[in-house]
């Protein structure tokens, strides 16, 4: 049997709501935090303009793939836990980064939705 790379649905999930919560907070959010931290803005601009009409579909599809990775590495730590030594059980690399990027999707999600 061969053994499949654990971890790729919470990281798609996860990878998939950071690029959804960065459109929804290229329109106001990130160019204004960026121009405080003195860092130019001018390249977000064409982001911005085709993202802003989906602004509410993607804040949907950010929240519920935020969601959804949030799950399934809830599930993964459980796993984790019962996890033999030769199991192929996701690595705690992997967990932290998936979780790290939980934390930024979910405070660029934020960000956009505040700041309009």
């Amino acid at each position: 049997m061969q053994n499949r790379p654990k971890g790729i649905g919470a990281a798609a999930f996860t990878f998939t709501g950071i690029a959804a919560a960065f459109g929804v907070a290229s329109c106001c959010a990130l160019p204004f935090l960026l121009a405080s931290a003195g860092i130019g803005t001018i390249w977000i601009g064409g982001i911005a303009m085709v993202a802003m009409p989906y602004r509410t579909p993607l804040l949907l599809i950010g929240a519920v793939c935020l969601l959804l990775g949030a799950f399934l590495l809830f599930r993964q730590q459980r796993a984790a836990r019962r996890c033999g030594p030769g199991g192929a059980c996701t690595p705690r690399s992997m967990r932290i980064l998936t979780l790290a990027g939980l934390l930024f999707g979910a405070a660029l999600l934020w960000a956009g939705y505040h700041y309009v």
